[in-house]
């Protein structure tokens, strides 16, 4: 049986910021549904839009175009509404230095009129791994405890939508990997997950459908499994200390001597040996493997740049 209405839903949303130099449009007709459940992944470069857009979903701004809704609630009209089915975790690390974590807590459940939730809050601090930071002072804490605090705000009056903009941004994997492990629970438990991230990975590995924006549109939005099926099938990675020739350069992915080109099929795979060969270009550590979301990515923000051109 279908869901009733999508947990999240962006209808034509646009944002225009002006400034000195003129108007600055940076959404341009954003269209997509989240549906009831999902782990939806929102991915871009940055300034592609994904934190305006986010912003817009908060409230803390206003489209210039368009309607937005979370579990049919609209952001304007009926703002409190939405706003509590809404848990958000901030890039920013935002806190009050004068209080304990669990005093933290208490006072963000107030904010949404819950009372007597100490079960759950202990459950919070258990699976984010706070337990034993529960009576110390915010300003004691590590800036990775500092993120575990902020999604244990976020969720403290169990939202049945979570937006995790950038959570795992400069934080151990330790803690990535305790966030993930509770965040799966609770998306398994029919809580609905909107992330955007920078680590491709983590989006191939959770999420189930993805839209990526460029310069404020929406250039790919498709499951995840698709994505990568439309990939090249196979990709090159080996390690050099000698420039690509251009014609491999211009599509290659290469991070300081690790260099990885795409190849579709045998053919392909011989074919750019080939061109190595030929440029005399030495390699270690060859490998054939297949191709991940940020060969994806980076196709799709190349051929979304090429028709920007050719426009």
């Amino acid at each position: 049986m279908s869901k009733p209405y999508p947990a999240v839903s962006f209808r034509g949303v646009a944002k225009t910021f002006h400034t000195a130099r003129g108007a600055l449009r940076a959404l341009d007709g954003v269209s997509f549904d989240i549906q009831q459940g999902e782990f939806f992944g929102l991915l871009g470069p940055n300034g592609a839009g994904k934190t305006t857009l986010i912003s817009i979903l908060a409230g803390l701004a206003r489209a210039s175009e368009g309607r937005v809704t979370v579990m049919a609630h609209e952001v304007v009209s009926d703002y409190a509404a939405a706003r509590r089915a809404l848990g958000i975790v901030p890039q920013e690390l935002v806190f009050d230095p004068f209080f304990s974590v669990r005093e933290t807590l208490r006072i963000q459940s107030g904010y949404f009129g819950v009372k007597h939730n100490d079960d759950w809050i202990d459950e919070l601090l258990s699976g984010l791994g706070l337990a034993d930071k529960a009576g110390a002072n915010m300003r004691q804490l590590s800036g990775g405890m500092k993120r575990r605090v902020l999604v244990a705000q976020a969720l403290v009056h169990k939202p049945p939508v979570i937006v995790l903009d950038e959570p795992t941004a400069g934080v151990d994997v330790e803690l990535r990997q305790t966030l993930w492990q509770f965040i799966a629970r609770l998306n398994k438990q029919g809580h609905t997950v909107l992330l955007t991230t920078h680590y491709l990975e983590e989006a191939e590995a959770l999420c189930g459908r993805i839209a990526m924006l460029k310069q404020g549109r929406v250039v790919a939005l498709d499951r995840t499994a698709n994505l990568l099926a439309n990939a090249a099938g196979s990709v090159l990675r080996f390690k050099t200390d000698d420039a690509l020739p251009a014609d491999l350069a211009a599509q290659a992915r290469v991070t300081g001597r690790m260099a990885q080109v795409p190849a579709r099929d045998a053919a392909g795979v011989e074919a750019v040996l080939a061109r190595l060969r030929e440029a005399g270009v030495k390699v270690e550590d060859l490998e054939i493997g297949r191709a991940d979301l940020e060969d994806v990515f980076l196709g799709i923000m190349h051929a979304a740049s090429k028709v920007e051109v050719a426009a």
